[in-house]
């Protein structure tokens, strides 16, 4: 399960490092060290024009959205909190998933995530959660797996209007690998660069070739820190929860 990550990374620097070509500067969001569930994210993603032709070319573009996929047929948003992750397994034939599998796929740039390691403490012996920071030991930004999906809130009359629509996105996750299974059997699956574009494509439509790109891991080796507990509050934000600390 990825639950948590961080993204600090501004917008002029995602454009570049993903080759985007359509950003809106009043589009903007806050550096996060602690993104949590239903928290506005950077997707990047690839789309036609609106209201252009079938054929029309898809722009790369870079959009905040909500995480925790809201499926089109779902009735009520609050189905999101359950589906901020998607099984690599069974992605393309998941209900709630499959659609956006087939065409509406993204990237969700992100430094690292966090883990949680269930451990004693010896002076209660007390079973508490440790949190661990995992993260590319290269220092680049993580290119996570991700589905998005529009949902048409029935309570705008108006189609047109922008709040008639939310924009939400889920995270894949696959086997933990590298540091990342010391901690927690499962992680996010990040792409490599190479693969960026084949998986954007929304006219890439084969479901076996779209699992080939989906192989674990990709991007290098992963390292794992202990951080402060600090983090486990959905409140708390801030570069120093990424800061490591020494085991008691």
């Amino acid at each position: 399960m990825c639950g948590r990550y961080a993204s600090t990374r501004s917008p002029q620097d995602l454009v570049q490092l993903f080759e985007v070509t359509e950003w809106r500067p009043e589009e903007t969001l806050a550096p996060s060290w602690n993104v949590a569930p239903t928290d506005e994210v950077w997707a990047v993603l690839e789309r036609a024009p609106r209201g252009a032709g079938e054929d029309a070319p898809a722009v790369r573009r870079l959009r905040p959205v909500r995480w925790g996929l809201v499926p089109s047929w779902a009735e009520d948003v609050k189905i999101g909190a359950r589906l901020i992750n998607a099984r690599v397994e069974t992605v393309h034939e998941k209900p709630a998933f499959r659609r956006a599998f087939a065409g509406r796929r993204c990237l969700l740039p992100a430094d690292g995530f966090f883990e949680w390691d269930a451990v004693e403490d010896t002076a209660t012996g007390k079973v508490r959660k440790q949190p661990y920071f995992i993260h590319p030991d290269d220092g680049r930004v993580m290119a996570l797996a991700g589905l998005y999906e529009f949902w048409r809130d029935p309570a705008v009359k108006d189609g047109d209007d922008p709040a008639a629509w939310l924009l939400t996105c889920t995270v894949i996750t696959t086997e933990a690998t590298d540091a990342a299974g010391r901690v927690h059997p499962r992680m996010p699956l990040a792409l490599a660069p190479g693969d960026y574009d084949a998986w954007l494509d929304p006219g890439h439509r084969s479901a076996d070739g779209l699992r080939a790109l989906l192989a674990p891991p990709a991007g290098g080796h992963l390292t794992a820190r202990r951080v402060s507990p600090a983090v486990n509050s959905v409140r708390a934000n801030g570069p120093e929860l990424l800061t490591e600390v020494p085991a008691p």
